[in-house]
């Protein structure tokens, strides 16, 4: 459980914060933009979720679980050196990248294939599950950038992956189960 019964700290004055673990780090380091970007995504989910209704306000809701699951895995520095912790640090699993996997498949059986790209737009849902599947994107390439020079899970890269996907094809669902996209139309304002 946490208490959080104090909300600023004075701790980080000097530009630095503490991971997971306890270590000081500058708030410009690697680790910091990728879980703080995925903290900025699950903002934007938020607002996407005041737009949605019934079971996609549901899975929303899930993914913003998720997501705070995600910023404590990446927070947490050496997945290496779990079994030496004394608890048992929060990690992404697969069966949380596999949800993500069929409700994809669930959601694109009921879409005709794409005959265009699509540009972000339509309803008000569809195009902050675009703004969402656009953050979720930037998270993913400072994760794998982070990935370059220190240790994280392989599951918080492939739930990233999934998810910025899975913001497209419900970004489609709520376009009118994609009747509504906005397609683009190569040269059409030469």
């Amino acid at each position: 459980m946490v208490v959080l019964n104090r909300i600023y700290t004075r701790t980080g004055d000097r530009g630095e914060t503490a991971l997971g673990d306890g270590t000081r780090v500058a708030k410009d380091d690697a680790r910091v933009a990728a879980y703080g970007t995925v903290d900025e995504l699950n903002a934007t989910v938020g607002l996407a979720r005041l737009h949605a209704a019934g079971d996609m306000d549901a899975a929303l809701a899930a993914i913003q679980n998720d997501l705070f699951d995600l910023g404590a895995d990446l927070c947490r520095p050496h997945p290496e050196r779990d079994a030496e912790a004394e608890h048992p640090p929060l990690r992404v699993t697969q069966s949380q990248v596999d949800r993500l996997e069929r409700e994809i498949d669930g959601m694109n059986d009921r879409l005709e294939p794409l005959r265009s790209f699509v540009l972000p737009g339509g309803t008000a849902l569809a195009a902050h599950l675009h703004l969402c599947r656009t953050v979720a994107r930037r998270a993913e390439r400072l994760t794998i950038a982070l990935s370059r020079s220190e240790s994280v899970t392989a599951e918080s890269i492939r739930y990233l992956n999934r998810l910025s996907d899975w913001f497209f094809v419900a970004a489609r669902i709520a376009n009118d189960d994609g009747r509504a996209d906005v397609l683009w139309v190569p040269g059409a304002n030469r």
